[in-house]
């Protein structure tokens, strides 16, 4: 198979063209940096421009792999790349969908409404620049030449924005001797892995084989209490836990979900707990193949290390909140 990955640079981009590669296929990345995996065929070249794409629409590709974000990108890609392409496949996101309170939603649930602009100017606009790329993709090659993947949260080896990074490093090094460690006090939340290298392996499947329309691609579900425990024990953990309620953490600024001073994955919100949660059946039917939570976080161990990137707690504020946590609970019940 002739493969060209928009991206492969990157982190998805660059497993889906490593996998190629290593399957034996023919693979060109077309991207702005410099280090595509051993094996492909690197254009440097910068989305921006509308030409970008001038000389790869000059061949025969069998599949198209596009991560892009910015709906610019993706209609200029596929205006050059549709009469020379058999086949594109769009990365998008479980957040092009309008709602994401509904538990077990399937990939007929409504979406965004597609934002008209060229490229998204805040996160606001996220869902909407994602809806507008999938709008067209499937103008562009309809019926079974395309297929659309809308990932749930992406983890394991390489995360930087340290969402599933952030628990197996934090117990495997606790900030203080004891062994401690603040956790959000919300044990049955919903949340949800999918290991870069199982959605890239499912991405490669489709470009490879006749799976079309969308699919809904997300780690097997586990409440926030399982997902620590698997990274107790994977990490070894000896410590204890230090529960803490959410009217707490945010009255102490500490914020959910990601970003600094956060505790990654933690969501109070209702209304959001239908994104880990989506329904994967027409996926799993399609050959998608998930391995254990306990291997991703193994290997983000073993790959990582304890460095600390995006997201979570820095030890000195984790040993802040904590002081502060026993300081506030008063002294024990008789």
């Amino acid at each position: 198979m002739r493969l060209l990955v928009l991206g492969g640079t990157g982190w998805l981009g660059g497993t889906v063209a490593a996998q190629a590669v290593a399957s034996g296929h023919d693979v060109t990345c077309v991207a702005r940096g410099e280090h595509a995996p051993v094996g492909a065929t690197l254009v440097r070249t910068d989305r921006e421009l509308d030409d970008a794409l001038a000389g790869p629409a000059t061949e025969h590709w069998d599949a198209v792999v596009d991560v892009a974000t910015q709906p610019v990108y993706v209609r200029r890609a596929v205006r050059d790349l549709a009469p020379v392409a058999t086949k594109y496949i769009h990365v998008s996101s479980v957040s092009a969908y309008a709602d994401q309170a509904e538990s077990g939603a399937d990939e007929t649930a409504p979406l965004f409404t597609p934002l008209t602009a060229d490229a998204m100017r805040t996160m606001v606009d996220y869902g909407p620049a994602k809806a507008a790329c999938e709008q067209a993709v499937r103008a562009a090659f309809p019926g079974d030449r395309h297929a659309i993947v809308r990932p749930g949260l992406i983890g394991g080896p390489g995360d930087r924005t340290g969402r599933t990074t952030y628990w197996p490093r934090r117990f495997a090094h606790p900030s203080n001797p004891r062994g401690r460690v603040l956790v959000p006090d919300a044990a049955e939340q919903p949340t949800a892995v999918i290991d870069v290298r199982d959605l890239a392996g499912f991405i490669l499947a489709l470009a490879a084989g006749d799976g079309s329309g969308a699919f809904n691609v997300l780690g097997a579900p586990l409440n926030f209490g399982e997902h620590v425990a698997v990274a107790r024990r994977v990490a070894a953990h000896a410590g204890t836990l230090a529960p803490a309620a959410a009217e707490w953490l945010h009255r102490h600024d500490v914020a959910e979900w990601m970003g600094p001073r956060s505790l990654p994955l933690w969501l109070t919100g209702p209304e959001a707990h239908g994104m880990n949660t989506r329904s994967c059946a027409r996926a799993l039917a399609a050959g998608l193949d998930r391995r254990p939570l306990a291997e991703t976080l193994a290997d983000v161990l073993a790959a990582d290390g304890r460095t600390v990137e995006g997201a979570g707690l820095t030890d000195d504020e984790e040993r802040e909140l904590l002081v502060a946590l026993d300081t506030e609970a008063g002294p024990p019940r008789r």
